[in-house]
């Protein structure tokens, strides 16, 4: 019986010692694979503004087939900017220039633009069309008080509110910016529009606004408000930490139409976004080719 169990217990032994030495060798080769091989998580920088979730959805899907895990973080433009300089985000796709050029300027050290996603994205004060006598700034001037000496416009502290605040300087009007959210002052503009009351708020494009409603764009010839170029912006790191990512958002274009069409898909029709996001790749499988190099 001593026997027995002696034999038993040197058996069990050596499996347990093979076992270990085998753990140990998984373990380690697992260890350095997964140093070399694993794909670091990308994050996105995601604004409250309808313009930054197509883009964001489109380039998540992409790089997750490219095995990639990705997250986004919600937050206003300010506080994207300081998560791209820290590291903490790697990839913004609404950077607005040249009203972003402050961010740009003042991270230099730490971000970069990549890409240019559209060019030709107009912003400024809107009215409805049905206000007639009104289609520049210099309109505005002496008859504030039928807009009750405001516009309406986006959360503050966004850039464009800074250059809203400028241009009312600037032109010498008698109004006050009013900030909400985007939601928030398209409702306004929305009940005074339903009314067919007189009203400014702030417009872009791309935007469903101008599939919903009758608007123009009130010229201005100062330079507050030009046409504006869409940029993906990353961090400086997200080159080294994730090459090939950063070749494919280095290549990344998509037409300005397109994405008012997801915006409207989303908004209008109540689609999920990576479900939009997902057709538009499917639909456009040679411009995804030509951005990832193939």
């Amino acid at each position: 019986m001593k026997k027995k169990l002696l034999l038993l217990t040197a058996l069990l032994m050596v499996f347990v010692l093979a076992a270990c030495g085998s753990s140990d060798e998984e373990s380690s080769d697992g260890g350095a694979g997964e140093e070399s091989g694993d794909k670091p998580v990308i994050t996105f920088g995601v604004t409250p503004w309808t313009s930054t979730v197509p883009p964001t959805e489109v380039a998540s899907l992409i790089l997750q087939d490219m095995g990639y895990q990705v997250e986004q973080t919600q937050a206003d433009a300010g506080n994207v900017y300081i998560g791209l300089s820290r590291g903490d985000i790697d990839v913004f796709m609404d950077a607005w220039l040249p009203a972003h050029d402050v961010y740009l300027d003042k991270y230099s050290e730490n971000i970069e633009s990549v890409a240019v996603s559209y060019d030709d994205a107009d912003a400024g004060w809107v009215v409805p069309t049905y206000m007639e006598d009104f289609n520049s700034i210099e309109d505005l001037l002496g008859k504030e008080e039928l807009f009750n000496n405001e516009m309406y416009s986006i959360e503050e502290g966004a850039s464009a509110t800074g250059i809203i605040d400028e241009m009312i300087e600037d032109y010498g009007l008698e109004i006050n910016q009013v900030n909400s959210s985007e939601g928030g002052m398209i409702a306004q503009a929305m009940r005074m529009m339903q009314q067919e009351e007189p009203v400014i708020f702030y417009g872009w494009r791309p935007h469903t606004m101008f599939s919903k409603f009758d608007l123009k764009f009130l010229e201005e010839d100062r330079g507050h408000f030009d046409s504006a170029s869409v940029e993906v912006i990353s961090n400086n790191e997200l080159k080294e930490n994730a090459p090939d990512a950063y070749e494919f958002l280095s290549n990344w274009t998509i037409p300005i139409d397109d994405v008012e069409y997801m915006i409207e898909q989303i908004e209008e029709e109540d689609r999920e976004p990576t479900e939009v996001a997902q057709e538009w790749i499917d639909n456009n499988q040679d411009l995804v080719d030509q951005m990832l190099g193939n």
